[in-house]
């Protein structure tokens, strides 16, 4: 009784600041977050805490004479492309083979190197809006579906919780532990500022899971409004195209923005940025071979969370060394599935129907860029 009268209640305050303003106020810096530590990369059947410290073996002692120097300069480019095929109801595919894949760079076939369908423990981030805007009401929405999101990971999954108003915030470090995610969630005050980081938290994420192993994605509850931020969309777009981390975007606007709807509340310009936001968090999702969703109701958060965690753990991993040259550019990714004798591959159900299904994978990746540009502008410096 007294969650739900809570419930209508900041509900009521965010409509209110619906009809007053869409703009937000400028805040101080409440403090400065600490860096994102990633897990150290452990067998499984061995694990070990991400902030475990590995002892530092002494410099090597130089010779007498030194021998002499050769340099080869030899740069390999491998690309990693992640998979997930569904059927129409967002229900993975499993069983698929390395010869069902057929990968294209540019439109022309690749040679794949290396082909696991894993089932490693994930690595994700729980990236999440908390902010004053529209009286907490995103940021009450956010938590709560975070909170959710937990009961769909395993206890071998590593999980971190970063929030983000003025500037991103880590809450808690990677963890196994969902108890203490789940202590944080509850134990998140009032939200500080009235404004929302979301491309240089995006960033911030996006630069501490560079280096991790596996199976990493970003899960990113949000309303999709960016009212401060020192990098551009263009920026973010150019670093999702680059990243291997899968971004899952789960939109929290829809309930306040359709009861303001019905009710004759919203103008032109707050339709508009709501419609902005979305599409926004659906690049980030398609460019990086996520997925993105808009629920309207709490019920099908369990069904959504659901697949983000099945999409990450029936991840088809695969591998290809470009036979482009780097260039520096930008080169598009695709992925296809093949029949043993090159034609479109058909599923089929236990009924013997054909499956419709679905492909998500990145959509391309940026080539470094010639070993001679970097030399030249390293000798200019």
């Amino acid at each position: 009784m007294g969650m739900a009268f809570f419930k209508r209640t900041v509900l009521a305050l965010a409509v209110a600041a619906l009809l007053l303003t869409t703009g937000t106020a400028l805040a101080f810096a409440q403090g400065r977050p600490g860096p994102i530590t990633p897990p150290s990369k452990t067998p499984p059947t061995q694990p070990q805490p991400p902030s475990g410290q590995q002892k530092q073996l002494p410099p090597p002692q130089e010779s007498a004479q030194k021998p002499p120097h050769y340099a080869i300069k030899v740069r390999t480019e491998v690309v990693d492309v992640n998979v997930v095929v569904t059927d129409d109801n967002g229900n993975p595919i499993p069983g698929l083979k390395e010869q069902n894949f057929r990968v294209l760079l540019d439109k022309q076939p690749q040679t794949i190197t290396n082909f696991a369908p894993t089932d490693a423990p994930i690595t994700i981030v729980i990236l999440m809006e908390y902010s004053q805007i529209y009286y907490g009401w995103f940021a009450y929405t956010g938590a709560n579906w975070a909170y959710t999101f937990l009961n769909s990971l395993k206890p071998q999954d590593w999980v971190a919780l970063v929030t983000f108003a003025l500037r991103p915030h880590i809450v808690v470090d990677f963890t196994r532990n969902k108890m203490d995610v789940r202590d944080a969630l509850q134990s998140l005050g009032y939200p500080g500022f009235s404004e929302a980081d979301l491309f240089d938290s995006i960033l911030f994420t996006l630069d501490r899971l560079q280096n991790v192993k596996g199976k990493k994605a970003i899960l990113l509850i949000s309303s999709g409004l960016n009212t401060f931020s020192s990098h551009n969309l263009d920026q973010v777009l150019r670093r999702c195209r680059e990243t291997s981390t899968t971004i899952f975007s789960v939109g929290v606007d829809q309930p306040l923005y359709l009861w303001a709807e019905s009710q004759g509340l919203l103008g032109s310009m707050q339709r508009l940025n709501f419609l902005q936001g979305e599409n926004e968090l659906s690049a980030f999702a398609r460019i990086t071979g996520g997925r993105s969703w808009f629920p309207r109701f709490d019920g099908q958060l369990p069904g959504i969370f659901q697949q983000v965690a099945d999409s990450l753990r029936d991840q088809y991993t695969l591998a290809f060394k470009p036979t482009i040259p780097n260039d520096g550019k930008y080169h598009k990714i695709g992925v296809e599935l093949v029949a043993p004798d090159g034609k479109r591959l058909v599923i089929v159900n236990q009924h013997h129907k054909k499956v419709k299904y679905h492909i998500y994978a990145r959509q391309g990746y940026m080539a470094p860029k010639p070993l001679e540009e970097i030399d030249a502008k390293k000798k200019k410096k």
